[in-house]
């Protein structure tokens, strides 16, 4: 399961092997500052929208790596009856990243930026 890590400085988003090699993506890291927005996702599997490119869809169980659309390229790791924290991005590779996580409330409140 993929992981969503945050320092002072930066948020890492970190895959296992397994994710890696299925969704074909990459351990990512943003600063902090690229954070605009962040939300809790009940059901992530309904709430993405877009085309996979490239990656892994198992519809109503899993999934793993980029989805893109107008405008827009998420970085995706989610799976079925788990929530997910939605972090908006600025100036940044992906313009989101929609990651599930069993305390997506409380990895919310502590990504959430400080005005």
């Amino acid at each position: 399961m993929a992981t969503l890590q945050s320092t002072a400085t930066a948020v890492r988003v970190r895959f296992t092997p397994a994710e890696r090699l299925a969704g074909l993506v990459r351990d990512v890291e943003v600063p902090r500052t690229a954070v605009s927005a962040v939300e809790v996702v009940p059901d992530p599997l309904t709430a993405l929208h877009g085309l996979r490119a490239p990656g892994l869809a198992l519809p109503g169980v899993r999934k793993i790596g980029t989805w893109r659309g107008r405008g827009m390229r998420t970085l995706v790791s989610v799976r079925r009856d788990q929530p997910a924290v939605r972090v908006e991005l600025t100036g940044q590779r992906f313009t989101s990243l929609l990651i599930g996580a069993d305390d997506a409330a409380r990895l919310a409140a502590e990504l959430t930026p400080t005005a």
